[in-house]
């Protein structure tokens, strides 16, 4: 078996509340525009390497790796 086959068909895990609040992510937007939860939500993503957080003087700005579908 061929590494591109495998990674192929490489998913990471995301859960529905995950799924609502990628969705509702478009381009690079700061974090404070989400609720306190939608914000939990995203470092559980950040930590899967599915949402990126970036500091662009002073504020954090979150944006997601790859086209969300």
């Amino acid at each position: 078996m061929k590494l591109n086959d495998i990674l192929s068909k490489f998913s990471i895990a995301v859960t529905n509340e995950e799924d609502v609040v990628m969705s509702k992510m478009s381009g690079v937007q700061p974090l404070q525009v989400f609720t306190e939860r939608e914000q939990v939500v995203i470092n559980n993503l950040i930590r899967k390497s599915l949402v990126s957080k970036v500091n662009h003087g002073g504020t954090v700005l979150v944006l997601v790796n790859e086209p969300y579908q």
